[in-house]
């Protein structure tokens, strides 16, 4: 995408003939003045990687530009005052010009030559195989002993002789190949289609994305102290054929990529802006590539890049996209935005959709452990100061987790449990000081956590039990109560991503009441602190449901009881699916509804259902149906609407002009079903409200309806029986 300021393309796109001139007319005055500098301003890379520059004397907004975005691409990072660093990231063989300007239009140039790379490359970069038959990868520059596997070998499963990949197609559906050296792995998507006949006939396609958490967390530019998630975004996506009405598996390929939101902010890369890739073998036990996430998938960039497809849930996915919330300019952006295409077995684009990765590094517990002067009064903060006092470092990302550490250290110091855990780590001396020595420690490694299976140790307690019961007894910086006492989200903001960030902003944590007050808080859905701590509680997977507050025609505004356990109503009309991911959980992130379709595809994810109050979680229902909230137009799935009385997403019927014309019909003569959507009374109820304005034509009179109107039978008729 181009992303234009004050009228010129800067980078992320190629330069115009035009605007080129105009930037170096630009670049020779600024030049002149000698107010903007780089340093070099010749670089020489390989494909395949990066290098960086110095840029200095700058005024204002710091901009880079590339006339040539398949030889090179460029970010901008670590801004301070008037200094940055330039990232320049060789893409291709050749030469390119960078053009790096400031507010005051001052333009330096640099030169940049890209060499070719000696990592291994796989050719072709796709593939499609007839079931029943085999398809040849041809590996070149291996190094070591070539291997190769497949996502899913119930589509393709693959063989290797020498350089030589094998594919063979099993059943229809699509694959990830993985091909590996010891350098390098390359994916190539894999698409196994029918003898005869695909599931792409039909003229019109909707593609649906979304990510599987409503917020994902990762610690932030340091990672050399510890760890408690890694850069870790998964993506989703489901096609559906209109004509057809049903969800495509077979005969396409997904693709993700970069795209800039609509304020222009792109977000290319993550390598220059966290240190994570120069910890993650200490931590996680691997060495990904820059760039690379810890399942081998890349950062979306401007190179549209495989999706697989999940065979057990339904979907396409890319997983553990390494994204951080800082866009190539360096500004913060906690919703970067990705382009999801599809394609049949031709090339052909059948759909495309914008979707928000949202990532945020505002997992911080500054608001305690952060150090403080010794005049410090505040009882919570003094409580969270160590024994052997407050450490003072100078970086405040690593001042607060030091601090944390030599705290732990302080607090464990006797427990022979903990004492053995750190002998088997090989750090006798504790976490403090093996962190200064260079060895940062994962907090999973001993406290157990769903989000990183098979971590923990034995007579440790769990990630989320031990860091929610030890603080639910702590005093609110703010107000000096209790943190499990607190009834408001900012309590969880202290550490969770919401002060800034503002993670809950679906259509529930933007609910009001007629004062303008947040009537639900992070406790309505999940009880009080201790309650999430309890030790008998399964982190992650044992969360609030829909049903808890949807039921019988009901939106209520807390899903636990006065006992602070999780309401268990008997109406499933909006229930999770039991059993998923596993059997006793029940998830609405793995719940499925409607033609078969992921409830997060048309609803948007946790903590950002729609509509959401941040214009980019809006962006794919707006395109979808012309407005933002529910994917509920029955048009964005089927090129003709199927006439049903409860044939619906939850048993809804059709709407539109089709259904207004046609339900007398369709109900009968009984209203009694009508009743649960449209009130006790037929007047109306929230389940039953048009969310943007509509007009129908009813027994030859014009009726309108404007958004947010709750419709009823005496809108049209005198009662249900007229």
């Amino acid at each position: 995408m181009q992303r234009a300021i004050a009228g010129y393309v800067t980078y992320g796109g190629i330069r115009t003939f035009a605007a080129w001139v105009l930037l170096s007319l630009c670049a020779f005055a600024g030049q002149a003045s000698a107010a903007l500098s780089v340093s070099p301003t010749t670089v020489a890379l390989s494909a395949g990687t990066y290098v960086t520059a110095r840029i200095s004397g700058a005024s204002g907004q710091i901009q880079a530009s590339t006339n040539n975005t398949a030889v090179a691409t460029v970010s901008v990072s670590n801004v301070n005052d008037n200094s940055a660093t330039l990232n320049v990231f060789g893409n291709g063989p050749g030469s390119a010009t960078v053009s790096v300007r400031d507010a005051r239009s001052h333009v330096v140039s640099v030169a940049v030559t890209v060499s070719g790379s000696n990592a291994m490359t796989v050719s072709p970069t796709s593939l499609s195989v007839v079931a029943k038959s085999n398809a040849i990868l041809t590996a070149s520059k291996v190094s070591g002993t070539l291997t190769a596997s497949s996502s899913a070998t119930g589509v393709a499963t693959v063989s290797v002789a020498g350089n030589v990949v094998t594919v063979k197609g099993i059943a229809p559906g699509s694959a990830l190949v993985s091909v590996k050296d010891r350098k390098t792995t390359v994916n190539v998507p894999v698409t196994v289609t029918a003898t005869s006949g695909t599931s792409t006939s039909g003229g019109k396609f909707s593609l649906l994305a979304w990510n599987d958490l409503g917020m994902h967390c990762m610690d932030g530019k340091d990672y050399s102290m510890f760890s408690i998630l890694p850069p870790y975004n998964n993506l989703h996506a489901q096609l559906v054929n209109a004509g057809t009405g049903k969800a495509v598996t077979t005969g396409v390929t997904l693709t993700y990529e970069a795209v800039a939101d609509p304020s222009g902010s792109i977000n290319t890369s993550s390598v220059h802006k966290t240190n994570f890739w120069s910890w993650s073998k200490v931590l996680y036990g691997a060495s990904p590539a820059s760039d690379v996430g810890l399942t081998g998938n890349p950062v979306p960039t401007l190179v549209a890049k495989p999706m697989a497809l999940s065979a057990v849930n339904g979907w396409f996915e890319a997983t553990a996209l390494p994204m951080t919330p800082y866009d190539d300019a360096g500004a913060k952006n906690y919703y970067p935005t990705v382009k999801v295409v599809a394609k049949d077995t031709t090339g052909k684009v059948l759909a495309s959709t914008i979707t928000v990765l949202p990532v945020s590094d505002e997992m911080t517990c500054a608001a305690c452990h952060a150090s403080r002067p010794t005049t410090e009064t505040n009882k919570a903060r003094l409580a969270a100061k160590p024994a052997a006092g407050w450490v003072n470092d100078a970086n405040l990302e690593i001042d607060w987790k030091k601090n944390i550490l030599r705290l732990h250290d302080e607090k464990q110091s006797g427990n022979a449990v903990y004492m053995a855990a750190l002998a088997s780590k090989g750090m006798p001396n504790g976490l403090y000081a093996s962190a200064l020595a260079g060895t940062p420690t994962l907090c999973a490694s001993c406290h157990a956590s769903n989000a990183l299976p098979g971590t923990g140790v034995t007579g440790i307690s769990s990630m989320t039990s031990a860091l929610h019961t030890k603080h639910s007894t702590a005093l609110d910086p703010t107000n000096l109560l209790t943190l499990d006492s607190s009834t408001n989200r900012n309590s969880c903001y202290l550490c969770h991503p919401g002060s800034v960030t503002k993670c809950l902003r679906g259509a529930m944590g933007n609910a009001v009441d007629a004062s303008g007050n947040a009537t639900m808080g992070c406790q309505s859905c999940h009880g009080n602190m201790s309650k999430v701590g309890d030790p008998t509680r399964v982190g992650w997977l044992q969360e609030p449901n829909c049903q808890a507050c949807h039921y019988n025609g009901q939106r209520t505004t807390s899903a636990v009881d006065a006992a602070g356990n999780l309401v268990k109503p008997t109406d499933t009309r909006f229930a999770t699916s039991p059993d998923m991911p596993s059997k006793g959980f029940s998830l609405f992130r793995f719940s499925k509804g409607h033609g078969n379709m992921q409830c997060e595809s048309c609803h948007g994810a946790t903590h950002a259902e729609y509509p959401s109050s941040h214009v980019n979680d809006n962006l794919q229902s707006i395109a979808l149906q012309g407005y933002a909230g529910t994917v509920r137009e029955c048009t964005v799935c089927h090129t003709t609407v199927p006439m049903t009385a409860n044939g619906g997403p939850h048993g809804m019927h059709t709407i539109g002009s089709t259904w207004v014309s046609k339900h007398g019909d369709m109900v009968g003569g009984s209203a009694t079903n009508c009743a649960a959507c449209h009130g006790a009374d037929y007047r109306g109820s929230p389940l039953a409200q048009v969310k943007v304005a509509r007009t129908f034509s009813i027994e030859g009179r014009t009726q309108s309806f404007a958004a947010g109107q709750n419709i009823g039978c005496y809108d049209c008729h005198n009662g249900p029986r007229p």
